[in-house]
């Protein structure tokens, strides 16, 4: 059976970009914090399920809570990196989004020393604005990114027709797109984030079947507060803000628990060792 790969975007709550117009990133501290309860609870749920995956994990919660990254490592899952302040890569300089990456990487070895082969950008905002960010990326060690989204119709992220499955890019990084589906002229967004909690669970189970059917693994990822909905409730933004960040998140935890019993999972090292392996890479 082909393995497909789980990925945990590791940020909490008052952390999303739908709220960033209510939340200042200088309040972050004055939160309550869930990231840490809900962390554990998708760890637990890995652990009885015998599963491993990747946690891209937010600098931020790296030195607020470097506990969490080395409970993370113990249970023998992937450590990567999603910058430190969950800032859009298109709205940095690249000498910006140096500084922000090098924070968060050395915010995460603090906390647990060793290689880091993966990134993921916040809102997935490698985008055709800030495709030099590819280039920053192998200067600094990482191995391969999972941050350029094939699609089209997004406000926030998207590349259109770039290549949905794994590819070397120009810098020579590798690239581990978000599972989408070729319907038509289109690319459809099927595994993970607010369409995990939006489709009925059959859609994303249907999707998997035709990804590994086509010989391909899923990627799916989603994010330590999409498994709580008891987390505080922001005011002050969007219907459409409140809509994508709070759809069916009593759903969350049940359809990813009834994946993992259908489909088996492991971390993106694991998953894309054959392109990983293939040449000598730069370990930070």
């Amino acid at each position: 059976m082909m393995i497909n790969a789980l990925t945990i975007d590791v940020e909490d709550y008052f952390q999303v970009h739908a709220f960033e117009t209510a939340i200042s990133r200088s309040t972050w501290g004055q939160y309550p914090t869930r990231v840490v309860q809900n962390t554990r609870r998708i760890l637990e749920l890995l652990a009885n399920c015998n599963v491993k995956a990747t946690f891209f994990i937010l600098g931020w919660v790296a030195d607020s809570h470097p506990e969490l990254v080395r409970e993370i490592a113990s249970g023998g899952h992937e450590i990567a990196a999603h910058g430190y302040w969950h800032e859009l890569i298109y709205r940095q300089s690249p000498q910006e989004f140096e500084a922000d990456l090098r924070k968060s990487l050395d915010a995460i070895q603090r906390a647990n020393p060793g290689p880091i082969w993966g990134y993921r950008a916040p809102a997935f905002s490698i985008t055709r604005k800030s495709i030099w960010a590819l280039d920053i990326l192998k200067q600094n060690g990482l191995r391969y990114d999972s941050s350029i989204f094939p699609l089209a119709a997004h406000d926030r992220y998207g590349i259109p027709n770039a290549q949905r499955f794994a590819h070397q890019t120009d810098p020579g990084i590798w690239e581990f797109p978000v599972s989408t589906l070729r319907l038509g002229r289109w690319n459809w967004p099927v595994a993970g984030g607010g369409y995990f909690r939006l489709y009925p669970a059959w859609i994303t189970r249907w999707a998997i079947q035709r990804l590994n059917a086509e010989g391909q693994p899923a990627v799916v990822y989603l994010h330590p507060w999409e498994f709580d909905p008891d987390q505080p409730r922001i005011q002050n933004v969007s219907a459409l803000s409140k809509f994508r960040h709070y759809v069916n998140l009593r759903q969350t935890e049940k359809r990813l628990r009834n994946l993992l019993r259908e489909f088996q999972f492991g971390p993106m090292r694991e998953v894309f060792a054959p392109y990983l392996n293939s040449e000598a890479g730069g370990n930070r």
